[in-house]
C-alpha cells in the first residue's frame, strides 16, 4: 500500500477520533447523554446471571493494568526476538506507554464520578474516559496493526481483526455490566485511544518515509 495513502488515512482517522471524543465530552458536560447511558446500562445489566458475571469479570481482569503489562512484555519480546523489528517495537511501546498517561490526564480534567447504579465490583477513581477501554483499544488495535503485515493469508488477517474487535468490545462491555462505567465512558475511551494510536502511527509512518532521505543526505555529506 502507498505510504502517502497510509499517512493520509492515519491523519484523517486521528482527526475524526479527536472530534468524536470532543463531541462525547461536550455531551457529557452538558448532561445530554444521560438517557443514552441509562438505556444501555439497563439493557446490559438486565442480562445479569452468575455465568455471565463470571465471564465479564474475566474480561475485566484481562483488561486490567497487571495483565496489560504482562501482555505488553510478551509482545515486546516477540517483536524484538522473533520478528526483529525494532522500529515496530518503538511504535508499540509509545502507544502502550502513552495511553495510561493520557487517560490519567483526561480523568483529572473531567472529574466524572462513576455511576451509582447496580455494582458487581467496587473500584475508586474517576469514570471518564474508561482506562480499561483505552488500554484495550490501544493494545489490541496496535497489535492488529503490527501483525497485519506479517500475516500472508486473508483468513489469518480476518481472524486477527475479529479477535481484536471481540477483545476490545468485551472488555468495554464488561465495565458497563459490572456497573463501574457509563457507556459514554467506554465510547470516549475508544475515541481517545483511537486518536492517540493513529497519531502515533502517523509519526511512525512519517519517520519510516523520511529514513531513506536522511540516510541519503548523510551519505552525500560523507
Amino acid at each position: 500500500m502507498n505510504l502517502k495513502f497510509q499517512l493520509t488515512r492515519a491523519f484523517i482517522i486521528s482527526v475524526i477520533s479527536l472530534a468524536a471524543f470532543a463531541l462525547m465530552a461536550t455531551l457529557i458536560e452538558a448532561h445530554k447523554i444521560v438517557r443514552f447511558d441509562s438505556t444501555i446500562i439497563n439493557s446490559v445489566q438486565g442480562l445479569e446471571s452468575p455465568a455471565l458475571t463470571a465471564i465479564m469479570k474475566f474480561f475485566t481482569f484481562i483488561g486490567s493494568t497487571k495483565i496489560v503489562v504482562i501482555l505488553s512484555i510478551l509482545i515486546i519480546y516477540f517483536l524484538y526476538k522473533v520478528l526483529h523489528h525494532r522500529l515496530e517495537l518503538i511504535l508499540f511501546i509509545a502507544v502502550i506507554a502513552g495511553t495510561p498517561i493520557i487517560n490519567s490526564i483526561l480523568k483529572s480534567i473531567f472529574h466524572r464520578a462513576r455511576p451509582e447504579f447496580h455494582r458487581l465490583i467496587e473500584i475508586g477513581g474517576y469514570s471518564f474516559p474508561s482506562g480499561h477501554a483505552m488500554n484495550a483499544f490501544s493494545v489490541y488495535g496496535i497489535l492488529a496493526f503490527l501483525l497485519w503485515r506479517h500475516i500472508a493469508t486473508r483468513t489469518g488477517r480476518t481472524l486477527l481483526i475479529i479477535f481484536s474487535i471481540i477483545m476490545i468490545l468485551m472488555i468495554g462491555i464488561s465495565r458497563i455490566y459490572l456497573g463501574v462505567h457509563y457507556p459514554s465512558d467506554i465510547i470516549g475511551g475508544y475515541f481517545a485511544s483511537g486518536f492517540w494510536m493513529t497519531t502515533t502511527i502517523w509519526f511512525f509512518q512519517w519517520y519510516v518515509e523520511r529514513q531513506p532521505q536522511l540516510k541519503g543526505r548523510q551519505l552525500k555529506k560523507t
